[in-house]
């Protein structure tokens, strides 16, 4: 059962946050609203906790928080907000407890978002950090873990990197991502009435902002239409009251049809990126994360994957 802490934060979200994807101009105004206030600075207290460094890559911040003595592996964290809004404190928090229990290095590039830039330069930024990371560590070291928007970049900059013949990463960590921006299964509409934050109209007018007229149902927008079979072993984490948790479960289906070793962590009552939200079920889930990355069990949660299974048919239907 939904701990009472999310069902505070989902009706908080219905009577806030909800209103800026109701509509096209809404969304705007959140996005002129958010600029005026944004700051994509590591708080305070991480600076306290871990040596941080700032480097910038094509004239954008690039954050790196510096492994644990004698760890080689490194988080390429890319963080969501619709590519339209910054990074918040509340993925710094996520970054900060997995810099703290993994030890790992964690790059955070504050990669130019939309409607000031779009596609091209959002994938060229991230691109020439990963390629500055494969100067410094083994593919095999590397993991790339995103929220929503962010979760959709991951799998779409390992699609361009193996494109390229660039190694891949071993491992991605999608939670709660924006994997078919088409927005075309009927099971979304049913979805969106479900969710207390994410809503079409505003998803739609966030899509046209960033995807430089790319067609929606072209694989750089939506990766579910790309070659699955070059990703990594992946944890995808998603909640049943996320709109976008349907086509999720069509992606992981896929994947693993195509053999790519998949595990879900499907939250009953949860909403879109509730990992990064502090509640019962948030420390549920960043378990799951650690234990995912910190050995090599798989998969995480043997006795989920049956029932995982059957919603992703039923979600394909």
């Amino acid at each position: 059962m939904p701990s009472f802490k999310s069902h505070v934060v989902s009706f908080v979200l219905r009577h806030s946050r909800k209103k800026a994807f109701s509509s096209p101009e809404n969304l705007q105004r959140w996005i002129a609203a958010a600029r005026k206030t944004e700051d994509h600075r590591p708080p305070a207290s991480l600076h306290r906790r871990f040596d941080i460094e700032t480097r910038l890559v094509d004239g954008f911040p690039v954050y790196e928080i510096a492994p644990r003595a004698g760890e080689r592996k490194r988080i390429l964290y890319l963080h969501g907000g619709a590519y339209v809004f910054e990074i918040t404190p509340y993925h710094w928090h996520l970054i900060a407890e997995m810099a703290d229990r993994l030890g790992y290095g964690i790059t955070v590039p504050i990669y130019p978002i939309a409607p000031e830039h779009d596609f091209h330069a959002m994938f060229g930024m991230v691109g020439d950090v990963y390629r500055r990371m494969l100067d410094e560590a083994e593919a095999d070291d590397i993991i790339f873990m995103g929220d929503s928007a962010g979760g959709n970049m991951a799998v779409v900059l390992t699609m361009m990197a193996a494109e390229d013949g660039l190694p891949t990463p071993s491992r991605h960590v999608l939670i709660s991502p924006g994997l078919d921006m088409s927005l075309s299964n009927p099971k979304l509409f049913e979805a969106e009435r479900n969710d207390p934050w994410l809503g079409i109209p505003g998803g739609l007018e966030a899509i046209r902002l960033y995807s430089a007229g790319i067609d929606r149902n072209d694989w750089h927008i939506s990766p579910l239409y790309g070659d699955l079979s070059v990703l990594p072993k992946t944890l995808l984490l998603t909640g049943s009251r996320d709109l976008l948790t349907p086509d999720n479960l069509i992606f992981a289906e896929k994947a693993r049809a195509v053999g790519v070793e998949i595990d879900v962590v499907h939250e009953h009552g949860m909403v879109h990126v509730w990992p990064l939200i502090d509640m019962p079920e948030s420390r549920r889930a960043r378990q799951h994360i650690v234990d995912f990355l910190n050995d090599n069990r798989w998969p995480v949660m043997q006795d989920n994957r049956a029932s995982v299974v059957g919603a992703s048919a039923q979600a394909a239907e």
